[in-house]
């Protein structure tokens, strides 16, 4: 799809790879982009339209659908990693993780189709990741929730290819965010992996595979 003059949201805009979302989306024409944010009072891209919004909270994410009735590009970038297992860890820890990176985006999927129908189909970017394929010890309930990210960015993208909207996974390895603070790792600059996803978005792939480690994972699944 086309970047230039489209109307874009991403959740989790004022940080992050979210913020260089934001950023990037402007600088490539977009008409107007949503910054969408739990405290929009920290977006702080000029130019971005701030927006509040928690993708948990069914009431939040009707009310951005009133307010974003334009929109014609959805990236769901929100995401949460809380350190838990499967076995071992809180589940309300693991439930938390599945809200904000399972069922928040399927939640904005399910409201905003309509409204990229309406627009012209328009597209959708999920903002996935490499241990969609792995699983470690320590972030296994990550993992899972971004298992499931994988599925269901396949799902909505078959559901929704009759009403014109195309849908693009993006999977990276270790990015250079607030998320991987804590560990001591090579890792990707966040802007390269923007770059590289809004490249694969104009270009219409239905995956992006940011980085060398990550096309590597998803090779390794044939064996």
């Amino acid at each position: 799809m086309n970047i230039e003059g489209s109307i874009a949201l991403v959740t989790g805009g004022n940080r992050g790879i979210g913020r260089h979302f934001v950023e990037q989306l402007l600088e490539r024409g977009a008409a107007k982009v949503y910054a969408a944010a739990r405290d929009p009072r920290a977006v702080d891209v000029p130019g971005a339209v701030p927006l509040a919004l928690d993708i948990t909270d069914p009431d939040a994410v009707a009310a951005a659908v009133a307010t974003a009735t334009d929109l014609t590009l959805l990236v769901n970038n929100a995401g949460v990693t809380t350190g838990a297992d499967l076995v071992t860890g809180e589940l309300t820890a693991i439930k938390q993780e599945f809200d904000t990176n399972f069922y928040g985006p399927l939640a904005m999927v399910r409201a905003f189709a309509p409204v990229l129908a309406r627009n012209g189909g328009g597209g959708i970017l999920n903002v996935n990741s490499r241990m969609s394929w792995l699983a470690y010890p320590g972030v296994n309930a990550y993992a899972a929730s971004k298992a499931a990210a994988w599925s269901m960015t396949n799902g909505v993208r078959l559901e929704l290819a009759g009403q014109g909207t195309q849908v693009t996974g993006l999977y990276m390895s270790s990015t250079d965010t607030d998320m991987m603070a804590a560990w001591d790792i090579e890792k990707n600059d966040p802007a390269d992996v923007v770059r590289a996803a809004l490249d694969g978005l104009e270009a219409g792939a239905p995956e992006v595979l940011a980085d060398q480690e990550t096309k590597e994972a998803k090779a390794a699944l044939a064996t």
